[in-house]
């Protein structure tokens, strides 16, 4: 079967209308163009993103339903919480975001993955200009699981995530839902639904009201959802929070990390 799509034009950060995007492949939009952080930013200020493998044109996508996770309806399963409270696991927020992107990369076979050296490039460069973000997980100072993403106003754009120890990847999605949710968080779009999301909590949304109703919030810059002022302005109060939904005793089983502090503000540490 042939399939048409338009083409991107060069010159042009103008991108198809979303709800034009084919229904199989679900989401397929357009090719061509580049991943330079102004398209990049464009296309998730659209619901667009890329995603292809190595040798193909860039492919831009737009997929309905949805895959998204609502903030402040997360709630961690007991057996989360019980896990963590005797695990040696630390979170920080935008720490090794270029370790996150190549670690999620490195986690697939080569054939699997579509994080390309173009696409590692090209995050790192949103990261730089403040607008990839990457949540981390460590245990005895490795990393061990985490995901990084895009944020657009106050929607936060999943792009990848992995777990190389028991639920890293679940304790990560619970540190950032807590943040984002204190911070106006709105939405965090998981892009295309899996069994692995599903898991998680995340549920979908129609692709046309998601387009629709999150127009607003995807332009709402201002609000500076995950800007480094709000990373790094995190405090006891929020360390309060994550003691007393984890059972713990702040004085005894939280600390800050003196080495990561002055680039952070603050992380969540438990010694088990």
């Amino acid at each position: 079967m042939t399939i048409y799509i338009a083409e991107i034009d060069p010159s042009s950060l103008q991108f198809p209308n979303p709800n034009s995007a084919q229904i199989d492949p679900n989401g397929l939009l357009a090719f061509g163009g580049d991943l330079s952080p102004q398209r990049l930013r464009q296309a998730y200020r659209h619901g667009i993103f890329p995603w292809y493998s190595q040798g193909e044109p860039i492919l831009w996508w737009s997929p309905n339903p949805r895959g998204v996770f609502i903030p402040q309806q997360f709630s961690p399963s007991k057996s989360l919480r019980k896990f963590m409270r005797k695990s040696s696991y630390s979170v920080t927020l935008n720490y090794a975001c270029h370790a996150v992107i190549r670690q999620c990369a490195e986690s697939r076979y080569p054939e699997q993955t579509w994080i390309t050296e173009a696409m590692i490039n090209a995050y790192q460069k949103l990261h730089d200009e403040g607008d990839c973000h990457s949540v981390e997980v460590w245990q005895d100072q490795q990393l061990v699981g985490g995901f990084y993403g895009v944020a657009v106003g106050s929607i936060f754009c999943g792009e990848s995530m992995f777990s190389l120890a028991d639920n890293a990847s679940k304790i990560a999605l619970w540190y950032f839902c807590h943040h984002f949710n204190r911070h106006g968080g709105q939405l965090i779009d998981c892009q295309m639904m899996n069994p692995h999301l599903a898991s998680l909590g995340a549920s979908e949304l129609d692709g046309r009201p998601f387009n629709t109703t999150t127009s607003t919030a995807r332009y709402c810059i201002s609000c500076g959802v995950l800007s480094p002022s709000n990373f790094s302005a995190m405090n006891e109060l929020m360390m309060k929070e994550l003691t007393l939904q984890l059972g713990l005793t702040p004085e005894s089983d939280c600390n800050y990390l003196p080495h990561q502090r002055d680039q952070l503000g603050i992380v969540m540490t438990n010694h088990g």
